[in-house]
Order: C-alpha cells, then sequence, then structure tokens
C-alpha cells in the first residue's frame, strides 16, 4: 500500500508539473505528506506527546494536567509546608511517607497558579476553580485527549511544510517541545506536514528506539502507554503489599540458595513490619534483630529488606522481586540472582 501511494503521488506530481519537488518527497523517506492535516492522528499524537507534562508534582496536586506554580503553601498530613522551589518537594514527600498505611492528605492553599498542558499559566482563587481544572483533565484523559507524558522525543527534530498541492513550502527546525506543541497546535488547514524521520524517542520505562515512520511512531506511543499501565498497576499493587505487610507477622517459610532451602535457620523468629517502615524478627528464644524495609515499583513490585546486627539475617538483606502475593504469603527472588528466592507465610 505504502509503494501505491508513492507511486500515486509521483505520478500527481509529473502530470501537474511539479517535478522540482519530487527530490524533497523523496527526503521524507516515502510518507506521504498528505496524510497529516491539522486533524491527521500524526498531528495528534505530537501534539500530545509534547503538551506540558504536569505529572512531576501528582503528589501535591494530584493532578497530571496541571503543575502548581512555585511559590505556593500546602498542608501535608496537618503540616503547613512552604515551597519555593523544587527542592521543596523532598519535605513534602518525607511527610508523605513517614507512615505507609495512613490516609495522606494535601491541601493547597488559594490563590495560586498552575501551568495547563497547553503552557498557559492561569489563576485559581478557590478550590471550586481547581476542582473545575481537575475534572477537565478527567474528561481529557478519557477521551484520548491529554498529554502523553509516556514517551519523550529526542530534539532537534525537522518538519517538511508543504500546501495542499503538495508542494513544499519549507522545513522547520523543532528544538523543544513547547515549541512542538505550538507548531502543531497552529497547523492550518491549508498546510500539510511531514516528520523528517528517523527520530529517536525514550519510553516511561527508559526503553530508547529509533522511529523512521508515522505508523512506527504510533507504535512507540502505544507501546509506551502499555508500560505507563503496567507501572500504574505495579504501583497499585505496592500499595496493597504494604497494607499486607503491615497488618500482618510472618515466617521465612521458604529460602532456597542454590537448591538448599535454609529456612530451618528462622524458625524461631517471626517477622513483625512496622507502618513506620521498620521490621523486627523476635526470635522464641529473647532475640531479637532490628531492620527496616521499603517496598517500591516501576514494571513490578520490590521489597527491600535491611537488617543488621545478625548474621543469619543479613543474608536477607537484598532488593527482591516480588513474584506473587496474597494476604498469606509473598514470594520473593532475588534481583542480583534468580535462583535465590525466599517466601514469607503469614501466621
Amino acid at each position: 500500500m505504502k509503494n501505491l501511494k508513492m507511486i500515486t503521488g509521483i505520478a500527481l506530481m509529473a502530470i501537474l508539473g511539479f517535478t522540482s519537488c519530487q527530490s524533497e518527497v523523496d527526503e521524507v523517506n516515502g510518507e506521504n505528506p498528505n496524510t497529516n492535516a491539522a486533524n491527521s492522528t500524526t498531528a495528534k499524537n505530537f501534539q500530545r506527546t509534547s503538551a506540558f507534562d504536569g505529572s512531576s508534582d501528582d503528589f501535591i496536586d494530584g493532578n497530571s494536567c496541571t503543575s502548581v506554580i512555585l511559590p505556593a503553601t500546602a498542608t501535608v498530613n496537618g503540616t503547613k509546608v512552604t515551597l519555593f522551589s523544587q527542592l521543596d518537594y523532598a519535605q513534602v514527600i518525607s511527610i508523605l511517607g513517614q507512615f505507609n498505611n495512613d490516609q495522606d492528605t494535601v491541601v493547597l492553599q488559594f490563590p495560586l497558579k498552575v501551568k495547563m498542558s497547553n503552557y498557559t499559566e492561569v489563576a485559581v482563587n478557590s478550590q471550586a476553580e481547581y476542582n473545575a481544572i481537575v475534572n477537565a483533565c478527567t474528561a481529557a484523559q478519557s477521551s484520548g485527549q491529554s498529554a502523553i507524558s509516556s514517551l519523550n522525543i529526542t530534539f532537534p527534530i525537522t518538519i517538511l511544510t508543504y500546501n495542499v498541492s503538495l508542494v513544499q513550502t519549507g522545513s522547520v527546525v523543532i528544538t523543544s517541545e513547547k515549541e512542538l506543541y505550538t507548531y502543531m497546535s497552529n497547523v492550518s488547514s491549508t498546510e500539510l506536514f511531514s516528520v523528517k524521520y528517523p527520530m529517536s524517542v525514550t519510553l516511561i520505562d527508559g526503553t530508547k528506539t529509533t522511529v523512521s515512520s508515522d505508523s512506527e511512531f504510533q507504535a512507540a506511543i502505544n507501546a509506551s502507554l502499555k508500560a505507563e499501565a503496567t507501572m500504574k498497576a505495579a504501583a497499585e499493587n505496592s500499595k496493597k503489599l504494604e497494607t499486607i505487610l503491615v497488618n500482618g507477622k510472618f515466617k521465612v517459610e521458604s529460602f532456597l540458595t542454590a537448591g538448599a532451602n535454609t529456612a530451618s535457620n528462622y524458625k524461631d523468629y517471626t517477622v513483625d513490619f512496622a507502618n513506620n517502615l521498620s521490621v523486627t524478627a523476635a526470635s522464641t528464644l529473647s532475640s531479637t534483630v532490628n531492620g527496616t524495609y521499603a517496598v517500591s515499583s516501576q514494571l513490578e513490585v520490590f521489597l527491600k529488606l535491611s537488617f543488621s546486627g545478625n548474621a543469619t539475617f543479613n543474608l536477607l538483606n537484598n532488593t527482591w522481586k516480588v513474584t506473587s502475593f496474597n494476604a498469606t504469603s509473598i514470594s520473593l527472588q532475588s534481583t542480583t540472582n534468580a535462583a535465590v528466592t525466599v517466601v514469607l507465610k503469614q501466621i
């Protein structure tokens, strides 16, 4: 089909006498610029991937379509925090992460300003006005019109421009997401465009790839959205795991290393995870081992254990991939040696 489009386009240009633009169309690697009008899928893809990403401060505003412009003030779990720069985000994160089974609350102080997906700044004077912005964001996400933050384009890129007769009218070098968003937002009904491929992109999971056509760009977006959905599911599972850990006490049911099960070394210990990220292994022989733990996620869920003062429990010090879990059992696999596994059984 692509070859048929190319042949048809060349024949049309020959009939109309536009032989001078033949080399320019070839420069686009065979992509027909007629497919890229202002309302085309490609135009929408580039606009959504270049829209302002407001997800970096979601732990404050709970809205990925906007970011709060600093300075701003918020009450975080009852503590008033003034944010002068992004360096102050650490204080908010510290308060939110102090306990892992509490109900976190962030109350913004109005008036404040937010930066929208289209890079404009808007004054917000009340919670009601802010709720309207959040609702508009939810609607945009539901209709597939919100920003795509799971894929980043490597700049610069070049856009070739055409008129409705397929005559190339020029080229534009785009050096940033804002420039790309502005360009795509202002393509008129009498203009056509085509991206000069190849182009490099990075997905949300860190995967870097090169795309050579509009269809490959669409495929990369699909892959990025799939990875993003996987990461969101892992984040939700990490919260579920934290709840299970805090609400129960555990035994080391299995500890396999090179095929040998050393769980008997821990048979006298009960492992108790507290909501302040501390963990205690108490023995029936009155000895206690203290440590810390952390649950995190990316594409998968991870449990990091760190014990001190006990050689046997030091063997558990690792960042473990959580291969499965439920209310009674948690299966772990070492991230450095897949042959090492641990099973914690709730008692």
